[in-house]
């Protein structure tokens, strides 16, 4: 028996991955040490792993295919990839489980892990970190034969399972300025380029882990504002903005407007819809209040969770549902073994965008009915206390704790929730009307402080 005896930082392991800043937080032996506790855990033969464009990839893979075949466990390296592509081929290659090195949006200090089983289900198994957190100390029966480590292949394979989501023929030939972020989609979108008819004008593709041009996070409104700026200096036809790991997706329309999750969910939704009438459609607290409203004009029917794309995942496939979106504008797919996709978001909603024959914030015009304001960060002393004070404040209206605090009435609501990822709150509110808006933001932020 072996016992894992380096002291971990428990502070990495989250609700759905683990992530912390290298290598302070998350080094090489703290990778070492959960690829032990993984392989024993999900007793898995063969997996395979993949890796963004972060500067500490490479030393953590070396740490975690360490001990995953100190366990007996061959490794498949995929090297530098988007994060779909190991969901995606993990299943489609037969492997018993997967995990991308990532810290998706966060800074380039951070890195992580998401880790997944497949058992050969529609759908991959997410395996989260607050699970390893509870086994990590665990003692480990050590194997006779350790594993090997061997460089695999895919690119062929991934690039026609993301184009068997849409006829290309329909696509149309559209000026289209892509954001890589310095992140893995500079690496994705060459190789896709050649099968559409599209001129793309390509901003930040140098695959640099340092991530020297933008913020990681698209979402930002300060990223997406500038991202915009490019779209209307280019006169473009519309943006397309990702992350580092490549499954945030955001499109800006012609007048350098982003869409972000609320309206691109609504897109996806009703283009699935015509083909699956009925159909239930997935997405997570602080999504508009049009969502569900057009989504049952639709006749689809919805799931509100919590956020996280665990649970998103988990609700998809209970209530068989085809699609699913966050506000962080993360996009998982029936079809994709009900996992996110940032490059099946893009060619889909290439082939929506295409039967439109209107411009981008046309389309999406009657999706833009409220006034939001996008989830502020709020740094906050006692996050309990200060959920405590603003349910006391609004008791009146309609409270819901499903994740964090959401407050509702009839012409505003409001959403405070602790973040997975960061030490801070996550404030969203939407209003009827922009003046309305503006003034419960004062409100809220005053209390909050």
């Amino acid at each position: 028996m072996s016992s894992l005896n380096m002291l971990i930082n428990k502070a990495i392991f989250h609700e759905y991955d683990v992530r912390g800043i290298y290598p302070e937080d998350f080094n090489k032996e703290a990778a070492r040490q959960i690829g032990r506790v993984f392989a024993d855990y999900t007793k898995a033969k063969k997996v395979l792993i993949g890796r963004d464009t972060r500067l500490s990839g490479q030393d953590i893979f070396d740490g975690l295919a360490q001990g995953l075949i100190e366990q007996g466990v061959d490794v498949f390296d995929a090297g530098l990839v988007p994060i779909d592509f190991v969901y995606s081929m993990t299943a489609k290659n037969g492997y018993d489980a997967g995990i991308m090195i990532t810290a998706s949006h966060n800074p380039k200090e951070y890195n992580g892990l998401k880790m997944f089983q497949y058992s050969g289900k529609p759908w991959i198994e997410w395996v989260n970190g607050k699970t390893i957190k509870e086994i990590i100390n665990k003692e480990i029966k050590l194997v006779v034969k350790q594993g090997k480590i061997e460089k695999v292949d895919y690119w062929q394979k991934y690039i026609e399972h993301i184009f068997s989501f849409v006829d290309k023929e329909k696509i149309k030939p559209f000026k289209i300025l892509i954001d890589a972020g310095n992140g893995a989609a500079a690496k994705v979108i060459p190789l896709i380029e050649k099968y559409l008819p599209c001129k793309i004008i390509r901003h930040f593709f140098k695959t640099d882990g340092t991530f020297p041009d933008r913020l990681l996070n698209p979402v930002e409104i300060e990223v997406a504002k500038k991202i915009g700026e490019e779209v209307v200096k280019e006169k473009a036809d519309f943006g397309v903005a990702f992350d580092g790991d490549s499954d945030r997706i955001v499109l800006i329309d012609e007048n350098g407007e982003p869409l972000l999750g609320d309206s691109q969910i609504l897109l996806l939704a009703k283009e699935m819809l015509k083909k699956e009438p009925g159909a239930t459609i997935v997405y997570n607290v602080g999504i508009s209040r049009i969502v569900p409203e057009t989504i049952t004009k639709m006749g689809g029917k919805y799931i509100k969770t919590r956020v996280g794309f665990c649970y998103n995942m988990k609700a998809l496939i209970e209530n068989q549902g085809i699609v699913s979106g966050e506000l962080s504008c993360h996009f998982a797919f029936r079809d994709n073994f009900y996992a996110d996709s940032g490059f099946v978001a893009l060619l889909i909603l290439l082939e929506i965008i295409s039967q439109e024959n209107k411009p981008l914030s046309e389309i999406v015009k009657e999706y833009r009915v409220y006034y939001k304001i996008h989830e502020p960060s709020v740094k906050v002393m006692d996050k309990e206390k200060t959920f405590a004070i603003l349910k006391e404040k609004y008791a009146d209206g309609r409270i819901d704790e499903m994740d964090g605090v959401t407050i509702e009435y009839p012409d505003w609501w409001f959403n405070v929730r602790p973040s997975n990822t960061e030490p801070v709150i996550r404030l969203t509110i939407e209003a009827k009307t922009k003046e309305l808006l503006e003034e419960k933001l004062r409100e809220i932020k005053s209390f909050i402080k």
